[in-house]
């Protein structure tokens, strides 16, 4: 995971999280030829859980629907950000033994 960051880390793309007044996470969200790539997205364990991470990839997502344009990413196999993702119109669209790709089209969860 370190060196995944390391990698593809991009200060330009990349947002702070704050959560009442301290450092909460970050969040990468960078243009891709077809549409957003959403990476990075950590949390600190003790912000975990409280919807502060559905408030942030909610943000995003206004954003990014507004653009008209789909949104991917990828969450490692069993991890429970997963859920989230799927709870906000994520959809899979391949895997390998690593990662679920997942994708997104423009508005997808307005109707849930």
């Amino acid at each position: 995971m370190r060196q995944r960051l390391r990698d593809s880390f991009s200060a330009r793309h990349t947002s702070v999280i704050v959560a009442d007044g301290a450092f909460a996470g970050s969040v990468a969200l960078r243009p891709a030829e077809d549409g957003w790539w959403l990476e990075h997205f950590y949390l600190a364990p003790d912000v975990q859980g409280r919807g502060l991470g559905t408030v942030v990839l909610r943000t995003l997502l206004d954003r990014t629907d507004a653009d008209g344009l789909p949104v991917r990413l990828n969450v490692l196999r069993g991890s429970a950000a997963r859920r989230l993702y799927e709870r906000h119109g994520f959809t899979v669209e391949s895997e390998d033994p690593i990662d679920i790709y997942m994708v997104r089209p423009p508005g997808a969860d307005r109707d849930r």
